[in-house]
C-alpha cells in the first residue's frame, strides 16, 4: 500500500492499494475528455401511449459542459414548468459529455424545446417519474492528457488485478501481474483474452465531501453530535486556501466574530446557501441551537441529507482504510463480515451489489459465502452507519474495525436518530469495486463501467496519484 494524498486522507481514504507511481498528467481539459453514460433499466411505454396513464415523457439527453440541475432548471423554464415536474435518475458533472435519461410530467413530445449543446431523444412514456438511483451504472470514457509516467500503467493495472484477485503481496508490487507478468500484456493495455478486471477499495470520491473545500462530513459530524453552531460554522465559516480570497475572508469573519449581519454583507453574492444561513441567523439572533438548526434547515432538503450522507460516507471510508491497514481481504469475508447478493436484475456483465438482500458470516458459513463471492455472486460490505445499523459481532475482526472507528469519532448508531431530514436508518455497501478496464494510447484513454453509486475517480486515483484538484 502506498498513503494517500493528505487532501484524500481528511476525507478518510488513507490509501492506494498500488505501491507503483502514478502516471501524472491532467483530466478534464475539455468536455469530451470525460464521458459518461448511464447504463439504463427503466423501460418506457410507446410514446403515443395515453398520456393519462403514462403522464410522464422519458427522454435520453447527451448533454456538453451541463451540470444536471442546471439542465433541468433550463428545461423547466424554456417549458414554462415547475422544476419539480422535472426528473432524473443520476447526477452529473459539469465537465463531461453526459448521456443519461430524465422524465417530463406532463407534456407532448413536440413541446420540447432546442437547447445548446443539448441532444434530447424521446423514449417513450412513464407511469411514474424516474428516481435517483433508477440506473444500473455508468460507462466512463476518459482522457488523461499529457501524463508524466505512461509506462507505468502496465504495473498498477498488475497491482490492481492481484488486488481483486486477494494477493496483497502481489499488489504491494513485483507479484504475478506487474509489468511483464501474466495477469496484463507488458504495456498495461487489453489483455489478449479482453480488458483486465481490475478492483480498488470501493471508497467514497472526493466529490461526495466536496472537491475543493471537503467540508460536507464535518457537518454531518456536527449535527451527529448535537452541536448544531458547529454544524452551521463548519459550512458558512471554515476557510480554505484553495477558494478565492473574497469568500476565504468573509469566512474566516464569519468564524472570528459571529457577527451575521456583518457577515452576510461580506458572503460574495455567488455563495447562496452560505448566505440563506448568515440571513437566517441575523434574523434569529444566532445565540440558541434551535436557531442554527433553522439556518440550516434554509438549504434544499437534499443538501441537508447529504450532510448526514456525507459523515456516513467519511465513517465508511475510515471503516475501509482500516480493514486495509489490518490485511483483511476485500475479495472475500471473514467470520463476522456482512456480504450483500447479486442483484438479480442487472444488466449482463455488470457485477450489482443489492444493498436490501444480505447475510452475517459466521465461522461454519465462511467457505459456502466465499463461494459465493468467486462466483461474483456475493460481496462483502461495510455498514452506512444508521439507527438500523447492527454492528459486526464484538470479538470479531470486522467488529473490531468497525467499534474503533465509531469510537474514534465518538458516535453511535443511536446518534443518526435526527429531526427530519437529518435522519438516517442507515444501509450497507460493497467495499470492492471491480471493473474491466480497458486502455488506449494516443491519446491515453480508459473505459470501464460501475454500479451506480461507485465513483470513476476512485478508479483513476490509482492511476494518477494526484491533487484531488486534478481528479474533480
Amino acid at each position: 500500500m502506498r498513503e494517500a494524498h493528505p487532501f484524500e486522507r481528511a476525507v478518510g481514504m488513507a490509501w492506494y492499494v498500488s505501491d507503483a507511481d502514478g502516471i501524472g498528467g491532467r483530466l478534464r481539459d475539455r468536455p469530451a475528455d470525460f464521458r459518461v453514460r448511464e447504463i439504463e433499466r427503466f423501460d418506457p411505454e410507446p410514446v403515443d401511449a395515453d398520456p393519462g396513464a403514462y403522464p410522464h415523457l422519458l427522454v435520453r439527453a447527451t448533454l456538453s459542459g451541463w451540470d444536471t440541475n442546471d439542465f433541468a432548471g433550463a428545461l423547466s423554464d424554456r417549458l414554462g414548468i415547475s422544476r419539480e415536474r422535472v426528473s432524473w435518475a443520476g447526477t452529473k458533472d459539469k465537465r463531461a459529455v453526459t448521456t443519461q435519461l430524465f422524465t417530463v410530467d406532463g407534456i407532448d413530445r413536440g413541446e420540447l424545446p432546442d437547447l445548446g449543446d443539448a441532444e434530447i431523444e424521446v423514449l417513450g412514456r412513464t407511469g411514474r417519474a424516474i428516481r435517483f438511483g433508477d440506473l444500473a451504472g455508468n460507462a466512463f470514457e476518459v482522457v488523461v492528457r499529457d501524463p508524466d509516467r505512461p509506462g507505468t500503467v502496465g504495473e498498477i493495472t498488475g497491482q490492481l488485478r492481484a488486488f481483486g484477485a486477494g494477493d496483497p503481496a502481489a499488489a504491494a508490487g513485483g507479484g504475478p501481474g506487474a509489468e511483464g507478468g501474466n495477469a496484463t500484456a507488458p504495456d498495461g493495455d487489453e489483455s489478449p483474452d479482453g480488458a483486465p478486471t481490475v478492483s480498488v477499495p470501493n471508497y467514497f470520491g472526493q466529490q461526495r465531501f466536496g472537491s475543493r473545500r471537503p467540508v460536507t462530513h464535518e457537518v454531518g459530524l456536527a449535527i451527529l453530535r448535537d452541536d448544531w453552531e458547529g454544524a452551521v460554522l463548519a459550512y458558512v465559516g471554515n476557510p480554505s486556501e484553495r477558494e478565492p480570497a473574497d469568500t476565504r475572508e468573509a469566512r474566516r469573519f464569519v468564524t472570528e466574530t459571529r457577527d451575521w449581519q456583518a457577515g452576510l454583507e461580506r458572503m460574495p453574492g455567488r455563495m447562496g446557501y452560505e448566505r440563506a444561513m448568515l440571513h437566517s441567523l441575523a434574523e434569529t439572533g444566532g445565540t440558541d441551537p434551535a436557531e442554527f438548526r433553522a439556518a440550516l434547515e434554509t438549504v434544499p432538503t437534499n443538501l441537508q441529507r447529504l450532510f448526514v450522507n456525507a459523515a456516513q460516507s467519511f465513517v465508511f471510508n475510515r471503516i475501509v482504510s482500516a480493514r486495509l491497514e489490518r490485511g483483511l481481504p476485500f475479495d472475500r469475508a471473514v467470520a463476522g463480515d456482512t456480504v450483500c447478493f447479486a442483484d438479480r436484475d442487472a444488466p449482463a456483465g455488470l457485477a450489482l451489489p443489492d444493498a436490501d438482500r444480505t447475510q452475517a458470516v459466521t465461522e461454519r458459513r465462511v467457505g459456502t459465502v466465499n463461494r459465493h463471492c468467486e462466483r461474483g455472486r456475493a460481496f462483502v460490505t461495510a455498514p452506512l452507519v444508521g439507527t438500523e445499523t447492527d454492528l459486526a459481532d464484538a470479538g470479531t475482526e470486522p467488529g473490531d474495525v468497525e467499534r474503533s472507528v465509531l469510537g474514534d469519532l465518538g458516535l453511535a448508531p443511536a446518534d443518526f436518530d435526527l429531526p427530519g431530514e437529518f435522519h438516517s436508518t442507515g444501509t450497507r455497501r460493497a467495499i470492492l469495486l471491480r471493473t474491466d478496464l480497458a486502455v488506449e494510447r494516443g491519446p491515453l484513454t480508459f473505459r470501464f463501467r460501475l454500479p451506480k453509486g461507485s465513483y470513476a475517480t476512485v478508479v483513476l486515483r490509482e492511476y494518477l496519484k494526484a491533487d484531488p484538484d486534478v481528479l474533480a
